[in-house]
């Protein structure tokens, strides 16, 4: 008998351990086919489980997985620009119940290294929610409602990400996939925000996991070079509102931006470092590099986006801005002293 290859082999593995599954899982091709269902989503669903392979996943049923928003994410998924990760549909079939799912997906490397192969796994958390309605009280209720539009957030957030992935690898004009980029960059860093808030309790955000973990995102989408480059975070036990920890959230996030983009030129070596600490009322959000400086003069840069958007929220948030010489580097010190005059504008700081 011949000898089967090994890259067969564990294909077939992967295929017996899907279809075996005690979960709802999908192994998909890259263009969505379906290569094998666990018989427990075939159970889940009412599909019957002949009629699986082969498919398309917009195929499944009565085409209730036609699902575009969840199609356009497996294929970035497929293309490695983005991942699946508790991402909530709603699936509805003639005559039934709508079903609130979860979804989470990967790429499976299954030994066949020319083909792309995705797996897809689902929950069905319809039951658990009306369970959870049933037993809290209207507190509890006002909580499910807030996290289910966090979630909806999420989910366009990654939407919206991987569009952009996309559309900064079409065009052809370095400026415009620079703009493409920073705009990614921005949207991921909210991304990250909107994750911390959603598991945050009390209606308080403790900033120091918070930055940490928004620094941290930065750093891993910006920083092809960890050995070059880093940002430090220092933060006291200050806890803030969440709408506040959005404010501070977003101006970390285009200093920390600004700075990678201008303050390391030709590969220079360098860190940032983001200080916040409070007193009472009274608080100060430091971003320092150690950097190239801020040009003067006819090299100064224009103001941009980032600064509006700085500007914008340190008067939201009725905080002074100034700008400073770090020696090396620049700093930019953002201030909440209750009622002192405000003076909000990196333009004119000095």
């Amino acid at each position: 008998m011949p000898t089967t290859p090994t890259v067969h082999f564990e294909a077939a593995s992967t295929l017996a351990v899907v279809v075996s599954s005690n979960e709802p899982l999908l192994f998909l091709s890259e263009d969505l086919k379906v290569i094998a269902a666990s018989a427990s989503f075939c159970r889940a669903f009412e599909i019957d489980p002949a009629t699986v392979p082969g498919r398309r996943l917009s195929e499944l049923g009565n085409g209730e997985w036609a699902m575009p928003k969840l199609a356009s994410l497996l294929k970035a998924t497929a293309s490695g620009s983005a991942h699946i990760e508790a991402y909530q549909i709603d699936l509805m079939r003639p005559n039934q119940k709508t079903r609130h799912l979860v979804v989470n997906a990967r790429t499976l490397d299954d030994g066949d290294i020319d083909h792309v192969r995705l797996l897809l796994a689902v929950a069905d958390v319809t039951d658990a929610r009306a369970e959870a309605r049933l037993k809290d009280d209207l507190i509890r209720d006002k909580a499910i409602l807030l996290q289910e539009v966090q979630h909806r957030v999420a989910n366009s957030l990654q939407i919206i990400a991987s569009v952009l992935m996309q559309s900064a690898r079409r065009v052809q004009s370095a400026e415009a996939r620079g703009h493409l980029h920073d705009a990614h960059h921005r949207v991921m860093s909210i991304a990250a925000l909107q994750r911390q808030l959603s598991t945050s309790a009390g209606g308080n955000v403790e900033l120091r996991a918070y930055l940490t973990q928004l620094c941290q995102s930065l750093g891993a989408s910006m920083i092809a070079a960890p050995d070059r480059l880093s940002i430090q975070v220092t933060v006291d036990d200050s806890a803030v509102e969440a709408d506040v920890s959005v404010s501070l959230g977003l101006i970390v996030t285009e200093l920390v931006i600004n700075a990678l983009k201008h303050a390391f030129p030709d590969e220079r070596m360098g860190r940032i470092a983001i200080d916040y600490r409070s007193s009472g009322n009274d608080w100060t959000l430091t971003v320092t590099d150690n950097g190239i400086g801020m040009p003067t003069g006819t090299d100064a840069p224009k103001a941009g986006l980032g600064t509006g958007i700085v500007e914008a929220l340190s008067r939201n948030l009725q905080a002074e801005i100034r700008l400073s010489d770090a020696a090396p580097g620049a700093a930019v010190t953002i201030t909440h002293v209750e009622g002192a005059e405000l003076s909000a504008d990196l333009s004119t700081a000095a």
